[in-house]
């Protein structure tokens, strides 16, 4: 087998988890979840317990390192075809895990109860109301009321040291016996290679586990270092009254608060959201001509249309976050059409429209089976969410203004 199988995505996750609860319940014995207390709390466990600073940094740094490596371990399975039979379960399995630590990351973001959380937290659960039927509902029950506040915080608080923490505990073995079952990890080939003459194999214990461990005592070395040099932020305590501006969701949902700035609301947090959580449940349960796990980017030719279509990407999304901004909102009159659709369907439209002609041109073009095709599209979708991301987190000012990163000018006109 191998040792370019695995990256020891899968490895450090598990060491990140580990991390995480170990030092959250040290965080617990000085944490308490009240809005007059829990700033203050952050500010002691910091200033006077011992190794408190450090405790928080090894917390707060693994928790958004865990994001980006659950993230890439997504992008490795998919991109090497590790979701087909027999392994389609697993994936879903793998997005449950994927969400809970995007849920987790977002309710203890929230429990420093400072400037930079309360108003983040205030963003993104004003976003539910914009559900049709029960957003409403749905945000009173997660913020405890009308108003994020004590319930709010009270409801967190015991989401992210209970519930969530138990979800990952359950989730997490049987998803690697899921993956033992179906045969170990899927094993790299080239294109035109047959997947039962792959190569010899070689015993996991102690080659890969051993290679296994020196990968979680590097990761574990690094957060060390990391937290020691780099303290996680803290700001004021958190003001209902003053909001700071610009006010914007933490960095992993700002790609949603993004879209916020170029659709309809009902279309930027439900519709196009939902569409794509179904696309990607949907995605080992489509029919493909092939069997292509292993192969990167499923074949030769599907690593040329994966770059074409990144570098499409990479070309439009900021012409047309420009455009948006400066041409269609400044320039386009269309008095008397309703939001919804100016601002939702046209551009959801036009879209559609686009992708589904890009899709047929390059299937075309490249002769490509679905493999190829559907993969094709993902990359599109992924680099432009990635822009839109780094759009939000860098290029945003006072107003949510567009704004070049290294200073106050406003960018274009």
């Amino acid at each position: 087998m191998a040792f370019t199988l695995t990256w020891g995505l899968g490895g450090m996750s598990v060491v990140l988890v580990m991390l995480l609860i170990g030092t959250g319940l040290l965080l617990k014995f000085s944490y308490q979840p009240f809005p007059d207390r829990a700033y203050e709390s952050i500010l002691f466990l910091q200033n006077d317990v011992l190794f408190g600073q450090l405790v928080r940094n090894i917390h707060h740094w693994s928790a958004n390192v865990l994001v980006i490596v659950v993230f890439l371990h997504l992008l490795r399975v998919f991109f090497t075809g590790a979701f087909h039979t027999p392994r389609q379960f697993n994936w879903i399995i793998g997005l449950g895990l994927f969400f809970s630590v995007l849920l987790s990351n977002f309710t203890g973001y929230l429990l420093p109860w400072d400037q930079l959380a309360f108003w983040a937290i205030t963003i993104c659960t004003g976003m539910l109301e914009y559900i049709p039927g029960v957003g409403i509902w749905l945000q009173k029950l997660i913020q405890g009321g009308s108003e994020v506040g004590p319930g709010t915080l009270s409801n967190f608080y015991a989401v992210h040291t209970a519930i969530l923490p138990a979800t990952l505990i359950i989730l997490m073995p049987f998803h690697f016996w899921r993956v033992r079952k179906a045969g170990g990890v899927v094993v790299p080939r080239s294109p035109g290679e047959d997947a039962q003459t792959r190569g010899e194999s070689v015993a996991a214990i102690p080659n890969l586990i051993l290679r296994e461990v020196v990968v979680a005592l590097v990761l574990i070395a690094f957060i060390l270092v990391f937290s020691a040099l780099i303290n996680a932020p803290l700001g004021s305590k958190a003001n209902p009254g003053l909001s700071p501006n610009p006010t914007k969701a933490p960095w992993y949902f700002v790609g949603i608060q993004e879209l916020l700035m170029h659709f309809h609301p009902l279309f930027a947090l439900f519709i196009i959201p939902i569409l794509m959580v179904i696309a990607l449940v949907s995605i080992p349960y489509v029919a493909y001509q092939s069997n292509t796990a292993g192969v990167w980017f499923a074949s030769a030719k599907g690593q040329r249309m994966a770059l074409v279509a990144a570098a499409a990407a990479v070309l439009l999304t900021p012409l047309g976050i420009v455009m948006d901004e400066y041409v269609i909102n400044m320039g386009v009159s269309m008095s008397g059409v309703p939001a919804f659709i100016k601002d939702g369907l046209i551009p959801v439209v036009l879209i559609l429209a686009g992708l589904t002609g890009f899709y047929v041109l390059m299937k075309r073009r490249y002769f490509a089976t679905n493999n190829e095709a559907i993969q094709m599209i993902v990359v599109f979708l992924l680099v432009a969410f990635v822009i839109l991301t780094v759009t939000g987190i860098g290029f945003r000012g006072e107003g949510m203004a567009l704004k070049w990163p290294w200073g106050g000018e406003t960018v274009g006109p």
